[in-house]
């Protein structure tokens, strides 16, 4: 607190024994040394509260932050909502309306695990869909007859 050296020391003591008389001087040190203790005693005290009321305030920040971290998990975004979602989709229908099922209804297994059923052994197999037939060509206004199925005009 103070900063004293030997020599500022050594001239305090001088400057007592000159002002105050040597008979005295006992007590006046005694009185000196329990003022330096009680400023001592009051500067800890103060360094003690001023910390504690520190450590107060940081555990009220640190308690806020707490209480709003978890005011946010948990009436915030559900961190598993997405996941639930996807699971419980459902791709919609062909006619482009798509009304819930019943409650009691099982779930719809996904798109990509409905198989065609394979077809009994020794049965034929499925006619291939016919190819389809190619275009008419375009009839111009000028034309009176259609061009001939070979592609060349004969002349």
């Amino acid at each position: 607190m103070f900063d004293f050296s030997s020599g500022e020391l050594l001239l305090i003591a001088v400057a007592a024994l000159v002002f105050i008389k040597p008979k005295d001087l006992p007590g006046v040190l005694r009185v000196v040394g329990q003022w330096t203790g009680k400023i001592r005693r009051m500067a800890g005290e103060f360094q003690d509260q001023f910390r504690e009321a520190m450590r107060e305030a940081e555990m009220a920040d640190l308690k806020k932050d707490i209480d709003e971290a978890a005011n946010k998990f948990t009436t915030g975004a559900d961190p598993f909502a997405d996941i639930q979602r996807a699971v419980e989709w459902k791709p919609p229908e062909s006619t482009g309306t798509h009304a819930p099922p019943p409650a009691d209804a099982p779930p719809a297994p996904p798109a990509e695990a409905i198989v065609p059923e394979p077809a009994p052994v020794g049965a034929e197999p499925a006619p291939e869909p016919a190819a389809e037939p190619a275009p008419a060509p375009a009839v111009t206004p000028g034309d009176s007859a259609p061009p001939p199925a070979g592609g060349d005009r004969a002349a």
